[in-house]
């Protein structure tokens, strides 16, 4: 029996069964194989991990097509057989049909015995094009919803807030496998340095977007590269990256990041002050502050302090302590769902008015925390207005002594600057979606 389809098969299943995150099975799963497995093996693994997680939705609907059995009657076993087996056929270029179904009829001899037939005939179905029929559906939020693996509840919330054709793009671009970024740590080594390190091992390198990133391919076992160990590098997203470059930290700031973990933001703000000055980071759990003050260990870095705290609570002691902060607040998540894929079938439209609930209230304490004068940058790796305009919207209305801060960006980020000041990013091919904005507050007003 093919070993990689069946580690891939029981990581499928206990996502299911215990409703995990893919990304943490996986790597738990490798993890426990890696003397058996080979970087082919391991590469596969993934790609079918992933890519049956991300298309699921798709995937089922094929099933329905050609199966008369509703979806809840099967086994754990055999629908996750059948869904990796009809990813492979539908989605992977590369991969035979023939051993597609064969090695399907295989597991499922293993882990459903009396479905194996069934197995067969519905795979025998099967063809590359059978997602293409979801063209023909009329109604615009089921055929997006059918056509890109999307529930139809984001679909049509993305529908009403950008109209149909940038809804389609959106869903689209979250299916694109996303290229692996890097941010070059200016405190241990230049841009051009580590472009020549990481060539001289076969590793694909180009220059990213913005100043200090690049773009690799051909980067196998991360964490065993020398470069990464010894902290000339992080992996961290553009987008990501683009709320510290807002937040333009200098040396010598008292600077907050205040929902911190797991610490490339306030790593990255660190760097830009070229670890001088202060941060302070906070996280609601002390695992994760661990996370953080790791990542700067490895970095080089010795200005940031953290706490377990909760930023909806107000400690009254800082107010009007700090010259920057940064609200990287807790959100749906829906700009990142070709990195987390998980994230759309995890999320409910209810959990929406809860989390901008929370978003809101720490918008509001940790604003009391800034100096006349100082500058805030409230950011969201979502792209639903209720958790990112509406919420500016509603403080500014309560907060008249803050105001947006108007600026532009010099590099290829410009061309998401909304008049109003907002930097929205609706995911792209290349890109996260992601909503970044940056606050004033005033100073105080001279009388006579």
């Amino acid at each position: 029996m093919d070993k990689v389809r069946e580690t891939a098969l029981k990581i499928l299943y206990k996502i299911d069964k215990e409703n995990a995150y893919s990304n943490i099975v996986l790597d738990d799963e490798i993890n426990k194989n890696r003397s058996k497995l080979n970087e082919r093996d391991i590469g596969l693994i993934s790609e079918i991990i992933y890519g049956t997680t991300t298309w699921k939705l798709t995937i089922d609907e094929i099933i329905k097509k050609y199966s008369k059995i509703k979806l809840k009657k099967y086994s754990k076993w055999v629908l996750n057989i059948i869904r990796m087996g009809i990813y492979q056929i539908v989605f992977l270029d590369k991969i035979p049909k023939s051993a597609a179904v064969n090695e399907s009829v295989n597991l499922c001899k293993k882990y459903g015995t009396k479905s194996s037939g069934l197995v067969n005939a519905i795979l025998r179905k099967v063809e590359r094009d059978d997602y293409l029929e979801f063209e023909k559906i009329e109604n615009s939020a089921e055929k997006i919803s059918k056509m890109y693996s999307m529930p139809e509840w984001i679909v049509k919330r993305l529908i009403k807030e950008n109209g149909i054709l940038k809804a389609e793009d959106i869903c689209k671009n979250s299916n694109i496998k996303p290229k692996l970024s890097i941010r070059v740590n200016k405190i241990k080594n230049t841009s051009k340095e580590l472009i020549k390190r990481l060539k001289e091992k076969n590793i694909i390198v180009n220059n990213g977007d913005l100043e200090d990133f690049l773009i690799v391919e051909k980067l196998k076992n991360l964490n065993d590269l020398e470069e990464f160990k010894q902290g000339k590098f992080t992996v961290q997203d553009e987008s990501a990256g683009l709320t510290s470059v807002i937040l333009n930290p200098q040396k010598g700031d008292y600077v907050l990041d205040a929902c911190s973990a797991p610490g490339g933001k306030t790593t990255y703000i660190a760097e830009l002050m070229n670890n001088n000055g202060r941060i302070l980071a906070w996280d609601l759990h002390e695992h994760r502050t661990k996370l953080i003050q790791d990542n700067a260990e490895r970095l080089g870095i010795d200005i940031i302090t953290t706490e377990v705290k909760d930023a909806t609570i107000l400690d009254k002691d800082l107010i009007e302590k700090f010259d920057k902060i940064l609200l990287d607040v807790p959100c749906m998540g829906l700009g990142v769902i070709k990195r987390k894929p998980d994230i759309k079938w995890h999320r409910k439209e209810e959990d929406i008015k809860e989390i901008s609930n929370v978003q809101y209230n720490i918008l509001d304490v940790c604003s009391k925390y800034l100096k006349k004068g100082g500058n805030l940058v409230y950011s969201t790796c979502s792209i639903l207005k209720e958790e990112n305009e509406e919420i500016i919207e509603k403080f500014l209305e309560n907060n008249p002594n803050f105001e947006i801060n108007e600026y532009k960006i010099d590099n290829k980020y410009n061309k998401f600057i909304e008049k109003n000041g907002y930097i929205k990013i609706n995911t792209t091919d290349k890109n996260d979606g992601f909503f970044i904005c940056k606050i004033h507050k005033k100073k105080a007003n001279i009388t006579t």
